[in-house]
């Protein structure tokens, strides 16, 4: 009897170890499964944002026309002849020129419509929306190309009613002048990307409780005074988040400066980093010295990026 009670603990122990084998094998069948739907994206991940990551970082050491021929390895000589390139430091210039004219009255106007379109009873507020967010569907060399059709002196339309009005006597070549150039670029950027970045402040506003403003109206504050010490404090990350992705996008620009004005037209005043990085790498075939160039950009995104991201997590904290 004794040896028949110990014969069944030993089966019910068995079957207890089987099911927790079959248990531990079905979960890490499971983690294998997770893995396995991961894959695909670090697959595409290391081919598309690694791989030329680090190619870059190699080429950067190297001099090489693109050819089939062998990368020369040149040390530092890149990163040097970058420190003293003149004309890198003049596309750094023309790019935050270029964006800071552009972003300081996007945010502003932004802000502004934002608040009007919340907290404010006007008929047609989905309307407004629709035609101040269309510029950011259409894609920006197209924009860049209408742009151009307008400010062209040869068949611009903008010489063309200047002309049948009687304002000017000769065609002008807008483009050719520097303020003016700088100007275009900077507002046709405004007009693309105000509508994006209202909504996104927009959305801040949904975000602000009621009770915020509640407690504004019992202590008497004007519209104004609502503005300024409620909405705008509450707007912190909002602005924080435009200001990271405008500095991400104005770094990289490109695609508006090289249709208005082809290779950074006139005097090289609305060349951009990476206007001058594709003119080294693509037209005279300097990958190595484009490559420091892209290095130099990255380390430069990365820099100021960090600080508006630390700038944002600060406020959260505080919050």
């Amino acid at each position: 009897m004794y040896s028949n009670n110990n014969s069944a603990v030993e089966l019910n122990q068995d079957q207890k170890i089987q099911k927790r084998r079959k248990k531990s094998s079905t979960i890490s069948r499971r983690k294998y499964y997770g893995l396995f739907f991961i894959l695909p994206f670090f697959i595409l991940l290391g081919i598309f944002i690694v791989y030329p990551i680090a190619y870059s970082i190699f080429l950067s050491f190297h001099k090489w026309d693109g050819s089939i021929l062998a990368p020369q390895f040149v040390g530092l000589d890149n990163y040097v002849a970058l420190f003293r390139d003149k004309f890198f430091y003049k596309s750094i210039f023309n790019t935050w020129l270029i964006w800071g004219v552009s972003f300081i009255p996007q945010l502003l106007l932004a802000i502004g419509l934002a608040v009007i379109l919340s907290n404010f009873d006007i008929k047609g507020k989905g309307f407004f929306r629709w035609v101040y967010f269309l510029p950011v569907l259409v894609t920006m060399s197209s924009i860049a190309n209408l742009v151009f059709f307008i400010m062209d002196w040869k068949t611009g339309i903008l010489n063309q009613i200047l002309m049948s009005l009687g304002v000017i006597q000769e065609q002008i070549q807008w483009l050719e002048k520097i303020p003016i150039a700088r100007l275009t670029i900077s507002v046709t950027l405004c007009w693309m990307w105000f509508g994006f970045t209202m909504v996104i402040f927009m959305a801040g506003i949904k975000a602000i409780p009621l009770e915020y403003y509640e407690a504004g109206l019992v202590d008497g504050t004007n519209k104004w005074q609502e503005f300024w010490y409620i909405t705008l404090p509450c707007l912190r990350p909002s602005i924080t988040y435009n200001i990271v992705t405008s500095i991400i996008g104005g770094l990289t620009l490109y695609d508006v400066p090289a249709v208005i004005s082809a290779s950074g037209a006139p005097q090289s005043t609305t060349l951009t980093m990476v206007m001058y990085l594709y003119n080294l790498g693509f037209r005279n075939y300097n990958m190595g010295y484009a490559a420091t160039i892209a290095m130099g950009l990255f380390v430069m995104v990365m820099f100021f990026v960090a600080i508006a991201y630390s700038m944002l997590m600060r406020n959260t904290q505080q919050d």
